[in-house]
């Protein structure tokens, strides 16, 4: 048996451009693989942050992510999330490869997110323009995965920065910047058909009302049923698109807190699996929301990919 694979992440960039990234995502839900399925990830609380461990099983593969995530690193020029992916034949167990796991969830996440909204950019006519908060990878990395699998592109793209002069080179070269709370962030915020929401942010970072009716609100940055980036102006009125309604319900501070403000129910929330097959087509004269928290199999159908091309 030939020894374990290791994939950097210059190779998963290689192998795996943010489009096909969004295909391996729709075709697992489309495989007949219900997230619902999918092995809770556990946590454990570390002086500096936590650490997070996410196994999944799906067709011929298995696996298990290792993530730290540490809030304070990005004030001293680290990522917030490190992480190690471990791949396996799931009949044999056997192990196949080892990827840069930091990589792998700087493309799975804004994979789903694209997945998961993709009928609804299909109903724009020309190409939204794009609010972002937040300046780290995942911001990035949502700009690059909806400008090259979004069907219409997208439009001018403004960063919403609340400290604007950190901006690195990768957003510079992506679009403008504004400071948040300004006069620029709430025109840009009112010609935005497609809102990224990418942050440490724990509690909401605009007024719901600040949100067109029809626009698309992709919301990444938490996973604590405590931490928000959307408030319950916005929740309320939108049709709202989760990974999975039990996870989100544990895990999506941005659902838990609406649910607890009496405007949302667990019933209102629709699974991503049902709108990329067709099965749920939201209204379009409200905005529509996508909250993610992140899950095990993302990862695996994401690595798995990267390893099929790679080998």
């Amino acid at each position: 048996m030939s020894a374990p694979q290791y994939i950097d992440a210059a190779t998963i960039a290689a192998a795996l451009p943010p489009a096909a990234a969004v295909e391996a995502i729709t075709a697992t839900l489309r495989s007949g693989f219900d997230p619902a399925a999918d092995i809770p990830r556990t946590s454990a609380q570390l002086g500096s942050g936590h650490l997070l461990l996410m196994p999944a099983e799906a067709g011929p593969v298995a696996g298990i992510k290792l993530a730290a995530v540490a809030p304070g690193n990005p004030e001293i020029g680290l990522p917030r999330i490190q992480a190690s992916y471990l791949l396996y034949d799931a009949r044999t167990l056997a192990l196949l490869a080892m990827l840069d796991g930091t990589a792998l969830t700087s493309l799975r996440t804004p994979a789903v997110s694209v997945a998961a909204v993709l009928p609804i950019l299909r109903r724009f006519a020309e190409p939204p323009d794009l609010v972002v908060f937040g300046a780290g990878p995942q911001a990035v990395g949502h700009v690059d995965a909806l400008a090259e699998a979004s069907p219409v592109g997208i439009g001018s793209t403004t960063f919403v920065l609340r400290r604007p002069g950190r901006a690195g080179q990768a957003v510079l070269a992506r679009g403008d910047i504004v400071p948040a709370g300004t006069a620029e962030a709430a025109a840009a915020m009112a010609g935005a058909g497609v809102i990224v929401c990418a942050t440490s942010a724990r509690t909401p970072l605009f007024p719901g009302t600040a949100v067109a009716p029809g626009a698309v609100v992709i919301a990444v940055g938490s996973h604590e049923p405590d931490a928000r980036e959307l408030d319950t102006a916005l929740m309320a009125p939108s049709s709202v698109i989760v990974e999975d309604r039990a996870t989100a319900l544990r895990e999506a501070g941005d659902v838990i807190l609406a649910q607890h403000d009496g405007v949302l129910s667990a019933d209102d929330l629709i699974p991503m699996k049902e709108v990329v097959n067709g099965v749920v087509d939201p209204p379009r004269d409200r905005p529509v929301v996508f909250k993610s928290v992140g899950m095990s199999w993302q990862d695996l159908s994401i690595a798995h990919a990267v390893f099929t091309r790679s080998t």
